[in-house]
């Protein structure tokens, strides 16, 4: 490891860029300039990370991905294999709209999906999960369970990502026994 991280000889690393300790860059990669990286993040082969983009800490982006000038992916993100982000709402290759590009946020702990879009402006809340091959077009609220084209709500998923059941109005995850109170269509961790 290079100043305690890894980047695999046939990526491209621009200047201006940080690197967190123990982050892995492996093959084929490009991360362009003032791209802000955290620490421990695993990211996979054949990704571009476009200009100016901020990585949290723990954040695992899967081969092929393309994240876009915009995007702010925060602490213990996953982003699934060929999962995309927009960061032109309208683009046309004759007229340039770098000036209009709309924010993106994937807030902590959120999950995306295998070849899911994420079309720009929109946030995706803690622990959210994204499901493979949705199509994102609006806010995605925290703790939700979305997929399909356009993604809409399928339910709720528990912090380990397990999908939760309500039963005689108790909110609990099978798997890890968290539970949940909902209030005013808003899930909270008790």
């Amino acid at each position: 490891m290079k100043n305690n991280y890894f980047i695999h000889n046939t990526s491209i690393i621009e200047k201006n860029v940080t690197v967190g300790a123990g982050t892995k860059v492996w093959h084929f990669s490009h991360i362009l300039s003032g791209v802000s990286i955290g620490k421990n993040c695993k990211i996979g082969q054949n990704v571009v990370i476009g200009p100016d983009v901020t990585i949290g800490n723990n954040v695992k982006i899967q081969n092929n991905v393309s994240i876009y000038k915009g995007v702010l992916l925060e602490d213990d993100v996953f982003c699934g294999p060929s999962c995309v982000f927009t960061n032109v709402f309208n683009p046309r290759s004759s007229i340039p709209r770098m000036e209009e590009i709309r924010i993106t946020v994937v807030k902590k702990g959120a999950s995306i999906g295998a070849n899911a879009t994420i079309i720009c402006g929109n946030t995706i809340g803690e622990y959210a999960f994204v499901g493979a091959g949705a199509v994102v077009t609006r806010v995605v609220a925290p703790y939700s369970l979305v997929y399909g084209n356009p993604a809409t709500k399928r339910g709720w998923t528990c912090y380990c990502g397990t999908k939760l059941v309500m039963k005689k109005g108790i909110i609990k995850c099978e798997s890890c026994k968290r539970k949940y109170s909902l209030k005013n269509s808003i899930l909270r961790p008790l």
